[in-house]
């Protein structure tokens, strides 16, 4: 059978039709919940069937904006109607506009754009490999970049390189070498690192997010920053899931007050609309690039540097930091306050949280998070039995609270 649009809609299984649809044509490198999405507004999203759902994912923290906001969907579709893409060989107004927008607006000298966070964080490592080289006086092909266990920073070679997770290395090999992998959340470790005088850079979250909101102790971020200094080592953080507000500040790393040397960016930069990523750094290191060293074709595109200025701006215009600050602090409080033996913990840091769940009688959190899907609330388990909870920033203290009833009756219905 041909599937059109009009077949769908008259099936009455239409969500199962799209996933059977998927199934056949596209690889199967994701296990996605059992729903078909096809419209979103603010926190909501609705499926093809026309039910509705609080999104608790957010894309991952792409969404911070809310779905499609719309300051950043009418300025995409004035762009849109101008100018799309010129590539690098040519100059932008856009980008120069951009490009001065998002520096000052972060406090770096220069920003370097790219298109997926992966791409960002290929991009830091060179920048760092090419600063070695130039300005530490490491001998060439010798830099290491220390990295932290159960990191998640992409899925490139070079990245799942510095991965720890199975999964991700699994029959991918050989693998790039320059990476020396270090116990996450632990000073001395990186301490005793360090001493190697070949180590150009410390890569690193500020919470480990693909791990299940890894929080680190206070204090180790600025510990870091302090040792990297100490050591003339670039403290290069990965805000890809974290920054942008996601934390309760604009960048989880301003919760110690680090600025990190290399600073990578993704996913809210343009609030779900297009891709755009980048690095923010200072002159000594950015300089070191040279044209014809590293580039993309869309990197620096006028539509994406459109969007992402407007995505940027209603961060600061509604707030989303202090909001997500105030309301994280009231979801983890009612989160810890459910009677349910299915909680081991709850950690997070402003709407970046997740549960840890006890998995028994059969119950794993996929099954809850199935549940949670009938129930209206759409969220994902990572790392078996660990379930995420990150809503748009968008939320009210009213939606939020309706979140947490659901959340609370599923929980309840397993016990």
């Amino acid at each position: 059978m041909r599937f059109t649009k009009e077949t769908i809609q008259q099936d009455h299984q239409s969500n199962v039709s799209f996933i059977e649809m998927e199934e056949n044509h596209t690889a199967h490198n994701y296990h996605p919940l059992p729903v078909v999405l096809e419209r979103g507004e603010g926190v909501f999203l609705w499926d093809v069937e026309g039910k509705k759902y609080y999104d608790f994912l957010s894309a991952y923290s792409a969404v911070n904006q809310g779905h499609c906001h719309p300051k950043i969907i009418n300025t995409l579709i004035e762009q849109a109607q101008k100018l799309t893409l010129t590539s690098r060989a040519f100059h932008n107004k856009e980008f120069a506009t951009f490009s001065k927008y998002v520096s000052e607006y972060f406090g770096y000298d220069r920003f370097l754009p790219m298109n997926t966070g992966a791409e960002a964080v290929e991009t830091a490592l060179k920048l760092c490999r090419k600063w070695a080289y130039q300005k530490k006086g490491i001998s060439e092909n010798e830099a290491v970049i220390l990295v932290c266990e159960q990191n998640f920073h992409g899925r490139t070679i070079s990245i799942v390189s510095a991965s720890t997770d199975p999964d991700a290395r699994k029959e991918f090999g050989p693998f790039t070498p320059g990476f020396k992998v270090i116990p996450y959340n632990d000073v001395d470790a990186l301490r005793e690192a360090l001493k190697d005088k070949n180590v150009a850079g410390f890569l690193v979250e500020p919470i480990q997010g693909e791990a299940g909101v890894n929080v680190p102790d206070f204090g180790y971020l600025a510990a870091c920053y302090s040792l990297c200094k100490e050591y003339n080592v670039l403290f290069i953080a990965d805000e890809i899931q974290t920054g942008i507000a996601r934390t309760g500040e604009l960048l989880a790393c301003c919760h110690e007050g680090v600025k990190a040397d290399i600073l990578i960016l993704g996913k809210a930069l343009t609030g779900g609309v297009y891709p755009v990523s980048g690095v923010l750094s200072r002159d000594e290191i950015m300089l070191c690039l040279k044209p014809g060293e590293h580039g993309s074709t869309y990197g620096g595109n006028p539509l994406g540097c459109a969007v992402a200025r407007a995505a940027l701006e209603v961060v600061k215009e509604e707030g989303l930091a202090e909001n997500a600050k105030r309301l994280g602090e009231i979801l983890r409080s009612s989160l810890r306050n459910i009677k349910s033996t299915r909680i081991n913990k709850v950690r997070g840091k402003g709407l970046l949280n997740a549960i840890i769940i006890e998995e028994k009688d059969g119950v794993s959190a996929w099954d809850i998070c199935i549940r949670l899907m009938e129930n209206g609330l759409l969220a994902k388990p990572t790392h078996g039995n660990i379930i995420r909870f990150a809503p748009p920033l968008v939320i009210t203290e009213i939606q939020l609270l309706s979140c947490v009833e659901i959340i609370e009756e599923t929980l309840l219905s397993f016990e």
